[in-house]
């Protein structure tokens, strides 16, 4: 593997110099000053204050759970900016390309779209693992980023180490291994390879596991030359002081969210166990996530009679190697319950 940082980045990037905020050339110590710098509302409310455009709280405390630098972090507004900046940073519009993994999270392609990067789709195979060769075959000198989703949605399975080792071996590019579900994996992260390859990126999130969608923070895990390209180019207050207060409040509840996680593990094996005595289900598929992709008799029909007795679900038929297929999030005891009594009714 030929790897070079240089190399990939674009040209206008690599001149760029990040903006400067107020709050970037005085970082406060906690002594109590008069802020008259940053021409902001002086009454307190709790947020009249412009909040700390590195998130210096809120690394420290990943940085420790994670075993990682501070400064191989970077976090955005929802895993989609941390794409968004991967893009913008490393793929230059109407020349370069990427290859994706379909069926995989939708995002990947439609960033594609919006930065004007040819998107080369290497279909999974029927196990839902990578084609390596056709992968390799789709590679060439212009091609910057290669994005896998492991655990893999809607498929819910994990991604091959062994594919991933190798494409990491070989690419000159990035490997973005995009890890939203890794919490409820039996598989350890790929953050801990970090060190190993220069050209790995791992993208994570608060919104699955930790139960924390609504305040949207993405988490970019990369080395400390790509987290510095990346950190030329975001918005110097992208991660607002509500969330960031709301994730430190979070993170101080490990011991709760990994009983909610155990608990999820649980009832994913309970309802997967239920589901196999239903006859218009032909296949479960192994998953990793909090979520199970089932194939039904007729997707769209049964999508409806779900929804009609208040249970809404995601019909995945639309998607490669997923016809009549039906995807269930694992929900509280109760509300799995729900679901399948009204399955079984419809038998």
């Amino acid at each position: 593997m030929n790897f070079n940082l240089e190399n990939i980045t674009r040209e206008n990037v690599k001149g760029l110099s990040p903006y400067s905020s107020a709050r970037d050339e005085y970082i406060s110590d906690g002594s109590e000053m008069v802020f008259l710098d940053a021409n902001e509302n002086p009454f307190e409310n709790g947020v009249n204050r412009y909040p700390d455009p590195q998130q210096r709280s809120l690394k420290h405390v990943l940085a420790r759970t994670k075993g990682v630098d501070t400064n191989q972090i970077l976090l955005g507004n929802g895993s989609d900016e941390v794409l968004d900046l991967l893009f913008r940073a490393f793929c230059e519009p109407n020349v370069d390309n990427i290859v994706t993994l379909p069926p995989t999270y939708g995002m990947y392609k439609v960033l594609s779209g919006i930065n004007s990067i040819e998107n080369r789709e290497v279909l999974l195979l029927e196990n839902f693992q990578p084609d390596l060769n056709a992968v390799k075959n789709a590679i060439d000198e212009r091609t910057k980023i290669i994005f896998i989703c492991s655990p893999n949605n809607p498929s819910g399975n994990s991604i091959s180490s062994k594919v991933i080792d190798e494409l990491l071996d070989s690419f000159s590019g990035l490997i973005i291994i995009d890890e939203a579900y890794i919490d409820f994996s039996p598989n350890q992260s790929w953050v801990t390879k970090l060190d190993k390859y220069p050209n790995l990126v791992v993208t994570q999130t608060l919104s699955k596991a930790y139960g924390m969608a609504g305040i949207r923070l993405g988490i970019c895990y990369a080395s400390n030359g790509i987290i510095s390209i990346l950190n030329k180019i975001k918005p110097p207050y992208n991660i607002n002081e509500l969330t960031q207060q709301k994730a430190l409040e979070r993170l101080e509840k490990i011991s709760q969210i990994q009983q909610e996680i155990t608990n999820i593990l649980e009832e994913r094996s309970k309802l997967i166990e239920e589901l196999e005595g239903l006859t218009f289900i032909s296949k479960i598929y192994q998953s990793d996530a909090n979520f199970v992709l089932v194939k039904v008799d007729d997707a769209t029909k049964r999508y409806n009679q779900l929804l009609k007795k208040g249970i809404v679900t995601r019909n995945r038929t639309a998607q490669p190697l997923c016809e009549n297929t039906l995807r269930f999030t694992i929900g509280t005891k109760d509300e799995n319950q729900k679901l399948m009594t009204v399955l079984k009714s419809l038998l």
